[in-house]
């Protein structure tokens, strides 16, 4: 790929980044007494990524929920603990974001292991 086409495919909006009372409230404070101090900067660096989170789906680390093309975009992203040595898909540590591209803002709506959520699959419908 030509340097220069790169380059500007790398350019991103930069964010600004919201964790929404639900999910402080919630999972967040199981990450925060299992981690300790590796929770506070892997929140740091969570932080940093969805401030650019454009670039999270040129890398294919993030997955859309919602239509892509909405105002507000729904998302699913992986990652790891600071310092753990597993993958960001290994580890089964999921955000799920909202975008709100005209207000430049992204809404961390929910962070869990997947172990977390009771059922086969995450995202998928259970049968009735």
């Amino acid at each position: 790929m030509n340097f220069l086409l790169k380059k500007i495919l790398m350019k991103s909006i930069n964010y600004e980044v919201t964790f929404e009372p639900f999910t402080e409230r919630h999972f967040i404070k199981t990450f925060a007494k299992k981690y300790k101090g590796a929770w506070d900067i892997t929140q740091r660096i969570i932080t940093e990524e969805f401030r650019q989170i454009d670039l999270l789906f040129l890398k294919n680390t993030a997955e859309y929920i919602t239509d892509q093309k909405a105002d507000i975009i729904i998302c699913k992203t992986e990652f790891k603990i600071a310092g753990a040595n597993e993958s960001r898909h290994g580890s089964g540590n999921r955000c799920i974001v909202a975008i709100h591209k005209n207000t430049g803002k992204v809404c961390v709506l929910l962070i869990y292991h997947k172990n977390d959520i009771g059922g086969g699959s995450e995202t998928g419908i259970g049968k009735v």
